[in-house]
């Protein structure tokens, strides 16, 4: 029987060969963890759709943030419940809001973790859009100077890095023009540029008390059905000065993830989402996949695809088995 002279297996035999010539590697240095934070004292309640992913008082961040930093994990992003929510979103910017004072209870215990702050007004507003209603619809421009006033808010507070994800047009330039004016032009933005209108956001919804309360987002986030549009929106975002650019959800787009690699030398980020996590917890503890198995070839894949970063909830479950 003839063989071709090159046999690819050769190369498979055991760990060792494989491990050399391994074209992809899944790094505690490429995660970033998120944190739901919630009103109240002592608080620390598990998501009952997210197994293992809980919501936070701001005392109870200290301990978190340093177990988070013990694992080596680089970053957190951090999302905030208020105790009251208004048709503007106004407590997205207050100064002593909950994201603000979580920043500087993270800053504080550990200031080497990175704080990124997602930027958006749906946790806050009595309506759950994010933006501004008016006529019935979410007003693009008006929302901008809400989102602006958030981005400064948070870089007042302490935090590295802002990500604004409403998906309002222009709202990367207008972020930037105002942390620049503020005096943080040193903080970067990672922008959701390619944010779809996804299903695979329900747990997080449950989590963040965000969804909305009447009609849905597609108005303004991403028709799943497009690709070409995602480089439209990238560009517009990279052109206003966006420092790293984000596609969320992750696996299902890994066609997108690529696409970007491909068409930008900027940085990649990925959000593996509440869904995403959802399901593989729970085919995971019905016996259905090898959970540990399964979380690690789907980030591997993430990668793969070309992401640089990778927002995930399984960050702190698998960060001791690739440091």
């Amino acid at each position: 029987m003839f063989f071709p002279a090159y046999r690819p297996r050769r190369l498979r035999r055991n760990e060792k060969l494989r491990a050399l010539v391994r074209e992809t590697e899944l790094s505690v240095n490429h995660l970033v963890y998120p944190l739901f934070v919630v009103p109240g004292k002592g608080v620390k309640e598990e998501v009952t759709s997210m197994p293992g992913v809980f919501r936070f008082s701001v005392d109870r961040l200290a301990d978190e943030a340093r177990e988070i930093a013990d694992l080596g994990i680089p970053a957190v992003i951090l999302f905030g419940i208020p105790e009251k929510k208004d048709e503007i979103g106004s407590g997205a910017y207050a100064k002593r809001g909950i994201v603000q004072r979580a920043i500087e209870a993270i800053k504080k215990a550990t200031p080497e973790l990175l704080v990124i702050t997602d930027v958006c007004l749906c946790e806050y507003t009595s309506h759950g859009h994010c933006g501004i209603i008016k006529d019935g619809e979410v007003e693009n421009d008006l929302t901008l100077e809400q989102l602006a006033r958030t981005a400064v808010s948070h870089a007042k507070a302490g935090a590295d890095m802002v990500a604004p994800s409403d998906m309002m047009d222009g709202r990367v330039g207008r972020i930037r023009e105002a942390l620049d004016e503020a005096g943080f032009s040193h903080i970067p933005i990672m922008s959701y540029a390619v944010k779809y209108c996804s299903s695979f956001y329900g747990p997080f919804r449950e989590a963040a008390e965000s969804a909305p309360q009447f009609g849905d987002r597609r108005s303004y986030q991403m028709d799943p059905a497009n690709a070409r549009e995602a480089l439209r929106e990238a560009t517009l975002d990279v052109e206003e000065g966006a420092d790293i650019l984000m596609v969320k959800p992750a696996l299902p787009y890994l066609d997108i993830i690529k696409t970007l690699r491909e068409s930008f030398n900027h940085p990649i980020a990925a959000y593996q989402v509440s869904g995403e996590y959802a399901m593989l917890k729970a085919a995971g503890q019905n016996g259905w996949l090898d959970e540990e198995r399964a979380v690690l070839e789907s980030l591997l894949c993430i990668r793969r695809a070309g992401a640089d970063i990778i927002l995930t909830y399984f960050a702190k479950e698998i960060a001791s088995k690739i440091s």
